[in-house]
């Protein structure tokens, strides 16, 4: 999750600048593709593509169709909604995912997780501060996306189960890629040497951040990770304020301490019972 989290903030950046020339679905298209490109090396150790054939094909395309229209919704709130309100609704995905795991993987809901979660989403209010207002479309978009991350969520975990995390990858940069084709194609603008260098990066953060993601969720309870996404609030503030020079508020800070609360009180290893006598 350490290196998810990692990724993640590059990715931030790197988009960002990789946006400022091309179209969001180029972007996710040659993410995809020279994400595959950059698997080779591993599927070449796993023994080739005969080795990632999977018994699960209608689930791999599923949970990717779900976790392709999450992330399209969730560009298409930023143009109807505050970036402000986006993240907050956004970081529901958690309490969607816990709540899957528990009636569909059997994952116990512990006390420490629930309080997690809760401290989770109070840390996200605290710091991005969302309206108080009627919900707009823009909101009910990106609800709808959160919803649908926490579906493919779920879905990777089901597919540790019986699919190696290489396996649920290429998958993804598969099926991803013959989705988005089509518009990327209608939308083609030639990069430059500088936004081909941003798109590598998106691709490598891309790619291997969800590598990483699914061995997390291959080693502990999805209720136990995804909550540590939390995380990703606090330290793209920081993130910026070293970048961007973007301010840091005290609201902030209280909301990265209760978030790192929650995260902690998540983690803790449940006191072993003792042995009979």
């Amino acid at each position: 999750m350490a290196g998810w989290l990692l990724q993640l903030l590059v990715i931030a950046i790197a988009g960002r600048e990789a946006l400022r020339e091309l179209s969001v679905f180029q972007v996710m298209e040659v993410r995809s593709v020279l994400g595959l490109m950059l698997l080779l090396p591993l599927i070449h150790r796993a023994g080739g593509l005969a080795r990632l054939r999977t018994r699960r094909p209608l689930q791999h395309v599923v949970r990717n169709l779900v976790h392709y229209a999450a992330q399209l919704g969730w560009l298409l709130a930023l143009t109807l909604t505050p970036l402000a309100e986006v993240v907050a609704i956004e970081f529901t995905t958690p309490i969607w995912t816990a709540i899957m795991a528990a009636v569909f993987l059997g994952e116990r809901m512990t006390g420490g997780k629930v309080l997690a979660v809760v401290l989770g989403l109070l840390g996200v209010v605290i710091i991005v501060r969302p309206g108080l207002s009627g919900a707009s479309i823009g909101q009910l978009v990106v609800l709808l996306a959160a919803v649908a991350f926490g579906v493919s969520i779920i879905m990777v975990k089901s597919l540790t189960r019986t699919d190696t995390t290489l396996q649920i990858i290429v998958w993804m940069t598969v099926v991803q890629s013959v989705i988005g084709l089509v518009p990327a194609v209608a939308m083609w603008t030639w990069p430059d040497a500088t936004t081909w260098g941003w798109l590598v990066v998106v691709a490598f953060c891309g790619t291997f951040s969800h590598y990483c993601m699914a061995r997390a969720m291959l080693y502990a309870d999805a209720t136990v990770v995804v909550p540590m996404d939390f995380l990703r609030v606090p330290l793209t503030a920081i993130a910026g304020w070293l970048i961007y020079a973007e301010r840091i508020d005290l609201p902030t800070v209280l909301g990265a301490i209760i978030i790192l609360g929650g995260n902690f009180l998540n983690l803790r290893s449940p006191a072993r019972p003792r042995a009979a006598a």
